[in-house]
């Protein structure tokens, strides 16, 4: 063979092998083009935004993990071994169903958007009862429910807790929360024990906070739940800061009633102007004036270490009695003060006393004047917080 032949012969073979090369370059990119469209995404495509197009994250079911401490860390759990739960696809998939943002829009719903779909019938009507801004909440899970006998002995333990808790359950089948009650028979597919970071007790200890999630993760140990502990150090910071706004506001106003020259006040015409404006005698010996709900406007009380008796109507004599307003407990406090105010004086007139103040001077209407100023400077903080004076949520915080 001439040297050309040879040329050509070589510039054949090695197009036979760039063919070859360029073929599996080819197969092995549209292999993996092909198992890239069937690998599965890092978002559920089932869990889009129906309303933006826009995936939503995937529940984080590791969030939902039993919490607990390895025996080097030294474990709040003692004498049992209980195997952790698998979560799988079908858990995740109803996390996000109860998730927080299912539960918005169940809390608030609306008219139908043109072209979404309205919300499954399976998922929760309304809201559970839990307000991050005094509460704190840990969680239990499970898809074949659990018992709601098996919480009893948790329930009678949170109860003897410093800061009150509360059961919230969605039974399985359920649409709404409702308060969990031991004795139902029911199953649930979701229980939050809830505890109030703060009342006038003073704030929820990190040790409150520790026994509750001890409760609840004891159970998940026991029973194989999910379960979720919101952070602990976050929730006693929480605590220290709202205590600290309800000892800011939470102020009571004494308006006192005694006697000119020290000579006793008649106890029996001041029964009766306090009888005349609807106050009733209560239990503890205190005339009240109560709104609507039943609950305390202000109050009466004799100064004497006795209180008034409902079984002597006809008691003679004191040496003075006292208005008392509890200021955050009050709806439309400047009002209501204004009222006390009127009885105050009307009965420092018919009993021939002096109203005076907690300092025994007596109050003038610039005092007063001072006084509904400052009252509506507090009421004005409050609302600023989100704590209306007098509303269910300020009843609880100053109790």
């Amino acid at each position: 063979m001439n040297e050309l032949q040879i040329a050509l012969a070589l510039i054949g073979v090695l197009a036979v092998i760039g063919v070859l090369i360029y073929n599996r370059w080819q197969e092995r990119k549209i292999r993996r083009q092909t198992e890239a469209g069937f690998a599965r995404p890092g978002r559920d495509i089932l869990l889009d935004d129906e309303r933006g197009g826009h995936a939503l994250d995937r529940p984080d079911t590791g969030f939902f993990e039993p919490l607990i401490k390895d025996e080097a860390e030294g474990s709040m759990f003692h004498g049992r071994d209980v195997e952790e739960p698998h979560f799988g696809d079908t858990e995740m998939l109803l996390d996000a169903a109860l998730s927080e943002d299912a539960y918005a829009q169940a809390e608030a719903p609306g008219e139908a958007t043109l072209g979404q779909s309205p919300p499954a019938q399976t998922q929760p009507q309304n809201a559970p009862a839990y307000d991050e801004s005094i509460e704190f909440r840990a969680v239990l899970k499970n898809l074949d429910g659990m018992e709601a006998q098996a919480f009893q002995d948790a329930v009678a333990a949170a109860a003897t807790l410093a800061k009150p808790v509360r059961w919230l359950a969605l039974a399985l089948g359920s649409p709404a929360w409702e308060e969990l009650s031991p004795q139902s028979g029911r199953r649930c597919l979701e229980v939050q024990a809830v505890m109030q970071l703060a009342d006038r007790g003073g704030p929820a200890e990190l040790r409150d906070l520790e026994a509750l999630c001890g409760l609840i993760q004891e159970l998940a140990r026991a029973h194989g739940w999910q379960v979720r502990c919101e952070d602990i150090g976050e929730g006693a910071q929480r605590a220290a800061a709202l205590d600290k706004f309800c000892a800011d506001v939470d102020v009571q106003i004494g308006l006192n009633i005694v006697a000119r020259g020290g000579a006793p006040l008649p106890i029996a015409r001041m029964r009766r102007e306090a009888e005349a404006v609807g106050m009733h005698l209560s239990a503890s010996g205190v005339y009240q004036l109560l709104d609507s709900r039943g609950e305390v406007l202000f109050m009466l009380g004799n100064r004497e270490p006795q209180g008034f008796s409902a079984g002597n109507p006809h008691e003679p004599e004191t040496k003075g009695v006292t208005l008392l307003f509890d200021v955050p407990r009050v709806p439309d406090g400047v009002k209501n003060f204004d009222v006390m105010v009127t009885l105050g004086r009307k009965l420092a007139h018919e009993a021939g006393g002096l109203l005076v103040d907690d300092n025994l001077r007596p109050l003038t209407d610039t005092g007063i004047e001072k006084i509904r100023s400052q009252l509506a400077q507090i009421y004005a903080r409050m609302e600023a917080h989100g704590v209306a004076a007098g509303s269910r949520l300020a009843l609880r915080l100053f109790s």
